[in-house]
């Protein structure tokens, strides 16, 4: 049996990986500003991480929700203290398809309707409602389309006004940074807007901080940024440091009832050891701090760059547009500087580092990134 051959891959394996680095089979190390697409959110194989999860795997590893799991609290508590939203409710699940997914159905189920509004170049997830939500017609099977999702411009109040008043809407689900669209981040004013229709119409504000969540922005939601609350923040990648855990915090005026939700792997011991581990390293390190200074000091950096078009984002999650003819610089800072970076199409290099990142490694990538440049 041969895999089936999706994932577009560079001719790299890699071997080893502590902090913000990563070493190949052959010994090569290189600066890790991609974490594994905004997974990795406080290093590789952090001590305490690993310990965390070694001494669990050591107790019992998984069973299912049948039972009272413990450590289920534990991270509930401990989520609601670093968020700030202690009053809310939390469901484990296993991915950020998976949280967005039951994030619309909850909608439905609180206010009984159907139409969801998305954003264009939004991306929430490739499981069937979270494709439908997502605006990119290639990922899309015709099993998933739906004409309950209406895709609105980026940052325009009057569409979105005239959305709410010609239809009945369930939810709006919005990035507060977008990633794979480009980093494009939503203002306050619009957030603020959103939450205004909502609760106006009864409808459910979905803030997706898959991508965006948990630290990156240098708050813990980049939604914090307006001063509004969602009513449901859907969560995953750096919620585990890569061992696979997402979820749902729910507002409190969402009531559950049995088996309206469900999942067999969601919330299992080793996820939530895993995803404790993190909000504790965060917590003791001050990562979310960091995120935000050393965001700062690259994203002014990266302004001062001539050849740069434009710079966005927030904290460590940020976008570097970059003119068509240096679209091939990503590859270079990869194979010539062995930094790892992300991109989004057509010319966005993303930066999606360990919340960890220091600024001596800010600094290697400024200089590499400068060098690379002036080479072209």
């Amino acid at each position: 049996m041969k895999l089936f051959d999706v994932y577009p891959v560079n001719d790299i394996t890699i071997t080893k990986a502590q902090g913000s680095n990563v070493w190949d089979d052959k010994g090569q190390e290189y600066l890790d500003l991609y974490g594994g697409h905004a997974v990795i959110s406080i290093g590789h194989t952090h001590p305490h991480y690993v310990k965390r999860l070694t001494e669990q795997l050591s107790k019992v590893g998984f069973y299912s929700n049948s039972i009272h799991i413990p450590l289920q609290q534990e991270l509930a508590a401990k989520l609601g203290k670093i968020s700030g939203k202690e009053d809310y409710q939390l469901f484990l699940v296993n991915s950020g398809a998976e949280a967005n997914e039951n994030a619309l159905k909850l909608a439905s189920f609180y206010n009984g309707r159907k139409k969801i509004i998305a954003f264009k170049k939004a991306f929430h997830g490739r499981t069937s409602l979270a494709v439908a939500a997502t605006d990119n017609p290639k990922i899309v099977a015709p099993v998933n389309e739906t004409d309950n999702v209406i895709f609105l411009p980026w940052e325009d109040q009057a569409a979105l006004e005239k959305a709410f008043q010609e239809n009945e809407i369930s939810s709006v689900i919005i990035e507060g940074i977008q990633g794979v669209g480009g980093i494009n981040v939503a203002s306050a004013a619009f957030l603020q807007k959103i939450r205004s229709l909502c609760d106006q119409y009864n409808a459910v504000y979905i803030a997706d901080s898959v991508q965006c969540g948990y630290g990156r922005s240098g708050k813990f939601f980049s939604h914090d940024h307006a001063g509004v609350n969602a009513d449901i923040y859907t969560m995953a990648k750096g919620m585990g440091n890569g061992f696979p855990i997402g979820g749902i915090i729910i507002a409190p005026k969402f009531k559950p009832v049995y088996g309206m939700l469900g999942t067999t792997f969601g919330g299992n011991h080793l996820a939530c050891a895993a995803a404790l581990a993190v909000l504790e390293v965060i917590e003791q390190e001050g990562l979310i701090a960091n995120a935000a200074a050393i965001g700062d000091y690259l994203i002014t950096e990266l302004k001062k760059i001539p050849q740069v078009k434009e710079v966005r984002g927030m904290g460590l999650m940020i976008g570097i547009d970059l003119p068509d003819e240096l679209a091939h610089v990503k590859k270079e800072l990869l194979f010539s500087h062995k930094i790892f970076t992300g991109e989004a199409k057509p010319n966005v290099i993303r930066l999606l580092p360990s919340l960890a990142l220091n600024k001596e490694q800010a600094d290697h990538f400024l200089s590499a990134f400068k060098k690379e440049l002036a080479n072209n």
